[in-house]
């Protein structure tokens, strides 16, 4: 079947490197953002994927705390971000944080997924106090917190270096640091779309010290607005460079851009074949991240699970009130049950695996 797709594509000899293991050229990533030969995209994509996690499906029980909307950015593209003071907006206190996640222990969690604003006041202190607080929650529990932005953020009201805040919140039981904020790392775009937020190499260089310390990451990118297959490429190729150099790269998820509630609503959301399109060309460009992640709650449960014949390896997991995107406009559930991951990822033909955030295997009973 690969011969027959392949003979047919006019990007065969794209799909040769694929097949012999050859790192593709900008110029290659370009070309399959051009091809219109969807299937033949998928099918270099689960060459990639089968040939790192064959037909394992990876899915994480975690819960999501975003502890405040209020942030001193104004992004086009955000619709959760609001000025204090404004209708909706929240800040969650240390309390509240730490209910919420004791509330969440009825399940077998083992991963908070803590994301938040870049609020203008809170110090150092209360991060710290947050993670620390968590722990004694929750001791087994990983803790993947905080954005490069926002760490940079807190780092600069704290008076702190990058790396002398990310010692510091390590000790106080930072477990790993999500991919977000990283958007499309063009300096034309960012100043189009967010020109008050960290700038592109700015992300990479806190992402880069978190890895020299031995803090994994993921990393990720925002598609479906205003950039350009330029742009992709170029976003792709400086993340593979800085995962050539630190090897602290986790996971990366293409994050599909929501329109409603922003102020670049005049856009038409990505179609599902843009979508698939991006998620296979990522899986084939980025061949040193060992895992693609279908970020369902933006995909939508449908498409995130068409997505593992295109390269993706991961579902991430059951969520529980996700705030970021259905501030947008997303429809998506705000959560999945256990069942309903396997389930999906059975239907799939593929073999759902559980696992932690740094993607170690769980066992349990019930899944044998």
């Amino acid at each position: 079947m690969l011969t027959v797709v392949r003979r047919r594509t006019d990007v065969a000899d794209v799909f040769d490197k694929v097949l012999t293991g050859e790192r593709l050229t900008p110029a290659d990533g370009l070309r399959l953002l051009a091809c219109n030969d969807l299937a033949a995209l998928g099918a270099m994509a689960n060459v990639v994927r089968e040939r790192l996690n064959g037909d394992r499906t990876y899915y994480v029980i975690n819960r999501h705390i975003n502890y405040s909307n209020i942030c001193v950015n104004a992004c086009r593209f955000c619709a959760f971000s609001r000025k204090r003071g404004d209708a909706g907006a929240y800040e969650m206190g240390l309390d509240e944080i730490f209910r919420t996640a004791q509330e969440s222990l009825v399940e077998p969690v083992t991963e908070f997924h803590i994301v938040g604003g870049l609020h203008p006041t809170l110090p150092f202190s209360f991060y710290e106090d947050m993670l620390r607080g968590l722990k004694a929650i929750a001791p087994a529990v990983h803790l993947q917190a905080f954005t490069a932005v926002e760490i940079a953020h807190i780092a600069e009201l704290g008076g702190l270096s990058v790396r002398e805040a990310l010692e510091r919140l390590r000790e106080a039981g930072l477990g790993s640091i999500p991919g977000g904020g990283a958007e499309v790392f063009s300096p034309e775009l960012r100043r189009t779309l967010c020109p008050t937020k960290l700038p592109g190499d700015d992300w990479l260089d806190v992402m880069r010290t978190a890895h020299e310390l031995g803090l994994r990451s993921n990393a990720t990118m925002l598609y479906g607005h205003v950039e350009k297959p330029e742009h992709v490429i170029e976003h792709l190729d400086r993340l593979r460079a800085l995962q050539d150099e630190t090897g602290g790269f986790m996971a990366f998820i293409p994050l599909m851009f929501h329109v409603e509630h922003t102020r670049l609503g005049e856009l038409r959301p990505a179609t599902g074949r843009r979508d698939l399109q991006v998620m296979a060309v990522s899986r084939v460009y980025l061949d040193n991240f060992p895992h693609l992640k279908a970020f369902w709650i933006m995909l939508g449960v449908k498409l995130a699970q068409v997505s593992l014949g295109f390269g993706a390896d991961d579902l991430d997991g059951t969520v529980v009130e996700e705030r970021i995107t259905h501030a947008a406009g997303a429809r998506t559930p705000q959560a999945l049950s256990v069942e309903e991951l396997r389930a999906l990822i059975e239907e799939a033909g593929r073999t759902p695996v559980e696992r932690t955030t740094l993607y170690e295997v769980v066992e349990r009973e019930a899944h044998r």
